[in-house]
C-alpha cells in the first residue's frame, strides 16, 4: 500500500477511467442508434473505441497533469 495520496482528478489512472466510462457511454448511445447486429468487425471497433481514448488520456495525464 502506498503512503503517498493520489492527486485526485490529475491522477492518470483516474483520468483514463473517466474517459473510458465516457467512451462506453458514447458506444451505448451509438448502439441504440444503429442496428444491434454484432459482428467481429463491430467488436474490434468497440474495443478500439474504448481503449484508444483511455490510452491517449492516460498518456496526456502522465505528461502534463
Amino acid at each position: 500500500m502506498s503512503s503517498d495520496p493520489s492527486n485526485g482528478w490529475t491522477d492518470p489512472e483516474y483520468v483514463a477511467t473517466v474517459v473510458g466510462v465516457l467512451a462506453v457511454g458514447a458506444l451505448v448511445f451509438y448502439a441504440e442508434l444503429v442496428s444491434p447486429t454484432l459482428t467481429a468487425r463491430t467488436v474490434v471497433f468497440v474495443v478500439l473505441w474504448v481503449t484508444l481514448p483511455m490510452t491517449v488520456a492516460r498518456t496526456v495525464a502522465r505528461r502534463w497533469l
